[in-house]
């Protein structure tokens, strides 16, 4: 008899993850799929990080690595705080994992306990609400709405906390609406949290480069909430590095040890040749990130001049990340060939299969009158997207 954990069975799957699958499946069957579902860049890893990965390959760094990562990497990651962020993390309060995911993962298991409550801005990235789970705490959703590019206020942070709460945890730019906090709006949260002590903030600034609206900035700048803040980031977006699997977290030491206990006993250290490719991104500059973010500019304008031409479709223009999270609300309860649109799950469904794109349900973002498109992919393919999409909803009455 197969009977899994009730942890397993309280978990949901990925949902863009679950979609990609689907997706893969059509273009097994020889199906056109376009996939504007999945969240990585399509461009290669540069090639001098990939050069350095071989010289360690060469070099013989195939052994464990520390369970917090190889102290030259520790190292060009506190540099690059200071440089980049102006933030002071010295080595021994920076742990590297495989991915930003278990970096998260590795700090909420370390701070939240049973039944605390997590407070989540929504929109919000898929697998935050799971992490949480995981912890068994509980995700506390706060609703923001499209009018506000779904940033969240102070007055509902604050309207939200209760002696129960333990994590505010947030992302900027976001996944997956492609808004950024200012560094005045950000002071404002911060603020906040230090009236409440007792309550950390989980930093996620993944996409801190793909930011079409200048420097970015990080919460973790504020003074008066240093020793509150966990910073999570990683290499995947900024550097087109998704497949090599290194996250990190800059931290006050107590919970980056912490974090090491915890990973020592789950994975142990990230890869050896993965480390050392990283090392190479952060040491080796950010020309080839600006010439990345160039290209995900034009392709954000596009985007949002197609999208605009589309009846029914509420958006507005995403000041970082690479994706758009349009309001579709307006399709529910119409209906084409003896096919009703109930929710965003149902129009995501017929989008793939009528118009052969895939795209991914507000609902495991935790706005459920949205979708997301990525444009992590050619102009070309979104052009092709774009038109099928206008046809497929144009149908609908």
């Amino acid at each position: 008899m197969n009977k899994v954990s009730d942890r397993l069975n309280n978990l949901s799957i990925s949902e863009t993850l679950a979609m990609t699958d689907k997706s893969r499946q059509l273009q097994a069957k020889g199906i056109d799929i376009i996939n504007l579902s999945i969240g990585e860049p399509d461009f290669n890893t540069p090639d001098h990080i990939k050069q350095a990965a071989q010289k360690a390959i060469d070099d013989n760094f195939t052994h464990y690595t520390p369970v917090q990562g190889f102290a030259d990497l520790r190292q060009a990651i506190s540099n690059k705080f200071k440089n980049e962020n102006n933030l002071d993390y010295a080595p021994d309060q920076i742990i590297v994992s495989t991915g930003a995911k278990q970096s998260l993962a590795n700090v909420i298991l370390c701070l939240a306990n049973k039944d605390d409550d997590v407070l989540i801005p929504a929109p919000f990235w898929v697998s935050y609400s799971e992490i949480v789970k995981l912890a068994e705490a509980k995700s506390v959703i706060i609703k923001t709405n499209i009018e506000d590019k779904f940033k969240v206020t102070p007055q509902q942070i604050e309207e939200a906390i209760t002696p129960k709460t333990k994590i505010f945890l947030f992302n900027s730019p976001s996944n997956p609406s492609g808004s950024l906090y200012s560094k005045e709006e950000l002071k404002a949260i911060a603020d906040v949290f230090a009236k409440h002590n007792d309550i950390f903030v989980i930093s996620d600034e993944i996409y801190e480069h793909i930011n079409f609206i200048g420097k970015h900035e990080s919460i973790g700048q504020f003074e008066n909430i240093k020793d509150q803040v966990i910073i999570v980031n990683g290499v995947s977006k900024s550097y087109a590095m998704t497949g090599w699997r290194i996250g990190y977290i800059g931290a006050p030491k107590w919970i980056a040890q912490a974090c090491k206990k915890l990973q020592g006993q789950i994975t142990s250290g990230a890869s050896s040749i993965s480390q050392k490719a990283a090392c190479a991104a952060l040491n080796g500059g950010l020309d080839t990130v600006y010439e990345m973010k160039e290209v995900f500019r034009k392709r954000r304008d596009l985007v949002f001049k197609l999208l605009s031409e589309i009846r029914g479709i509420k958006t507005f223009v995403p000041d970082g990340a690479f994706y758009f999270f349009p309001d579709i609300s307006f399709f529910f309860g119409k209906s084409v060939d003896k096919i009703t649109i109930n929710n965003a799950t149902d129009l995501c469904m017929y989008l793939l299969n009528n118009a052969h794109v895939a795209t991914v349900t507000g609902s495991a973002f935790g706005d459920p009158n949205c979708i997301r498109l990525s444009y992590a992919t050619s102009e070309d393919n979104i052009i092709e997207a774009l038109k099928r999409i206008k046809t497929a909803l144009d149908k609908l009455n």
